[in-house]
C-alpha cells in the first residue's frame, strides 16, 4: 500500500519561511518521481516542484524558482519543500504526490502522479 503523509504547513507573514515534509511508505519503486502541488480555493491544482528521487534532479514552476527548494532524504523516505520569501499568493493547500516517472512528470502535470497525500495548509498573510 502506498501512503504519503505531509506535515509542516502553517501560517506565516509575507517574507517568512516554512518547510514542508512528505514521508512516504509502501512500495518504494512507486516513488522514483515525487512532486509538490498546491491548490487555492477556486483555482486548479498546480505543480510547484518535483524531484527524481534516485538522482535528486529538481524541477520548479516559474512562480517559485529561486524561493522554493525541493530535496529528498532517501534514507528517511522523506521529501522536503523549503519555502522562503513567501508571498500571499503562495497561500494554498499543498499536496505531496508520487509515481514511477511517467512521461511528462517533470512538467509538473498533476495527472502524471497517481499517489497523493491528504495535504497541508499554508497561509501567508500580508
Amino acid at each position: 500500500q502506498v501512503q504519503l503523509v505531509e506535515s509542516g504547513g502553517g501560517s506565516v507573514q509575507a517574507g517568512g519561511s516554512l518547510r514542508l515534509s512528505c514521508a512516504f511508505f509502501g512500495y518504494t519503486y512507486s516513488y522514483d518521481c515525487m512532486g509538490w502541488f498546491r491548490q487555492a480555493p477556486g483555482k486548479e491544482r498546480e505543480g510547484v516542484a518535483a524531484i527524481h528521487t534516485p538522482s535528486g534532479d529538481p524541477y520548479y514552476a516559474d512562480s517559485v524558482k529561486g524561493r522554493f527548494t525541493i530535496s529528498r532524504d532517501n534514507a528517511k523516505n522523506t521529501v522536503y519543500l523549503q519555502m522562503n520569501s513567501l508571498k500571499p499568493e503562495d497561500t494554498a493547500m499543498y499536496y505531496c504526490a508520487a509515481d514511477g516517472c511517467r512521461s511528462g512528470w517533470s512538467k509538473l502535470l498533476p495527472d502524471r502522479f497517481g499517489y497523493w497525500g491528504q495535504g497541508t495548509q499554508v497561509t501567508v498573510s500580508s
